[in-house]
């Protein structure tokens, strides 16, 4: 099993930035990839960013240059720096790691940080 506790959302005005951090309950040089979702109100999860174990980053296209992904391997955390943010970036964001063991697929997630971006 792996636990993850996401932690860094909150209220911040447009324009302004956020560093979500997502810390894995074991040493995350273990796990395939981590990565973020969001989730808007009404609105189906969306993939925002993940990185794999050799620490490639991929996002989705509209995030590309807002948000860092990165990891820090010593602290089993993983980060989502967001800058120039929007109203449209309000949501729930999730971490989620995934593993692969003997042709099966883990999958864990966690709690979630609300993030609330003020026009």
């Amino acid at each position: 099993q792996v636990q993850l506790v996401e932690s860094g959302g909150g209220l911040v005005q447009a324009g302004g930035s956020l560093r979500l951090a997502c810390t894995v309950s074991k040493n995350i040089a273990d796990i395939n990839e981590i990565g973020w979702y969001r989730q808007a109100p009404g609105k189906q999860r969306e993939w925002v960013a993940r990185i794999s174990r050799g620490g490639s980053p991929m996002y989705e296209e509209s995030k590309k240059g807002r948000f860092t992904i990165s990891r820090d391997n010593a602290k089993n955390t993983v980060y989502l720096q967001m800058n120039r943010l929007k109203a449209e970036d309000t949501a729930v964001y999730f971490c989620n790691a995934v593993q692969w063991y003997r042709s099966q697929e883990y999958v864990y997630w966690g709690q979630g940080t609300q993030v609330t971006v003020s026009a």
